[in-house]
């Protein structure tokens, strides 16, 4: 397995896994101190790693970029996810948040100049069905409202995240830009931080699930997303994103014996035809 898909394929794994641990965190914390909690562990875990290799810092007229990046993918992507979860159901949010990839796909073509053939379209669209179908698989009925709008706002505010990250690649390697990144998010979400009384009250799971969140799921997976994103075309690796869901509920199964209906199940493998002829396209 060559780096670019082993850096992919451990993304995909942790973002996956990180559904249980936003459940298990949400028990004792509330949305914005999950994140925020979150984003300052994964930013001191960076803070040792851009120590230990003497990481440069970023030039002065790239911070701009850098921290609309930051504000873009980390502060406003998490913080409407994860208000926007409080009042529309799961499944819901996870059909709205599947819109990334197309978002994506028309920043890309409109301001990156990428092509992307009819098969690719056909790709993503097929993606986007599969991703419905798990949805609906693993809800009951669907409820929208603000939350709703939230839960779009952080699809969009992703797809332009990415967007942002592909000509800064010129200058930056890529774990210097997913370090870069995280610090600024994470800036804009000090004002979230529970303050210790909150800490030392939640229970040691909760706590223990946000540190989890913190190093893997954000710090390393993070760090790896971004340098597959350096590696290809922002159409194409947003199109993997469709397999977060397939592995989400997989992981669930595995981890937490909660077992996927059967309209998931199809939908998961729907998902991943349409993932195969996005990438069966020349780039």
């Amino acid at each position: 397995m060559n780096k670019k898909l082993f850096a992919l394929f451990v993304t995909l794994i942790l973002w996956g896994s990180g559904f249980a641990g936003v459940r298990a965190g949400l028990r004792s914390y509330s949305p914005e101190h999950l994140v925020a909690l979150r984003f300052a562990i994964a930013s001191l875990v960076l803070l040792g790693y851009a120590y230990l290799t003497r990481m440069r810092l970023p030039q002065v007229k790239d911070l701009p970029a850098i921290a609309l990046g930051g504000f873009l993918g980390i502060s406003a992507y998490h913080l409407c996810l994860a208000f926007g979860q409080q009042t529309v159901t799961a499944g819901a949010a996870s059909l709205l948040n599947a819109s990334s990839p197309i978002f994506t796909a028309l920043l890309a073509i409109t301001f990156l100049g990428e092509k992307l053939t009819a098969r690719g379209w056909l790709g993503i669209v097929i993606s986007f069905i599969g991703a419905a179908l798990i949805s609906l698989g693993e809800i009951r009925g669907f409820h929208f409202n603000f939350g709703a709008v939230l839960i779009l706002l952080a699809a969009i505010s992703q797809g332009i995240y990415f967007i942002l990250q592909k000509p800064l690649f010129q200058k930056y390697g890529a774990f210097e830009l997913a370090t870069y990144t995280i610090w600024s998010g994470t800036i804009a979400l000090l004002g979230f931080l529970p303050d210790t009384a909150s800490v030392r009250l939640a229970s040691l799971e909760s706590t223990l699930a946000i540190a989890y969140l913190g190093i893997f799921p954000a710090a390393i997976a993070y760090m790896t997303w971004t340098y597959t994103l350096s590696q290809i075309s922002a159409a194409k690796a947003a199109s993997y994103l469709y397999l977060v869901p397939f592995l989400a509920i997989a992981i669930a199964w595995i981890w937490l014996q909660e077992l996927p209906s059967l309209l998931s199940i199809v939908g998961g493998i729907i998902t991943l035809t349409g993932v195969f002829l996005v990438n069966l396209q020349e780039t």
